[in-house]
């Protein structure tokens, strides 16, 4: 399902945009959705830091998990 939303954009940068046929809504949903995915990342990454640190110090101390196993 699809929601309407107000933007509000530069006259000139709307004006060329619709002068080269490029669709203003598919770009700016595009947009949207990669800097909320990268959000969504970004607060993951803080949310597990701790976890994440920890593990980083355990692999550089004891090596990786199944290493051993490796054929490369």
């Amino acid at each position: 399902m699809r929601a309407k939303v107000n933007l509000t954009l530069e006259e000139r940068v709307t004006a060329e945009a619709r002068a080269l046929g490029v669709n203003m809504s598919r770009i700016a949903e595009a947009a949207i959705a990669e800097a909320v995915r990268a959000e969504r990342n970004r607060h993951w990454r803080e949310a597990n830091r701790e976890r994440l640190e920890a593990y980083a110090r355990e692999v550089e101390g004891e090596g990786l998990p199944l290493a051993r196993f490796r054929s490369f």
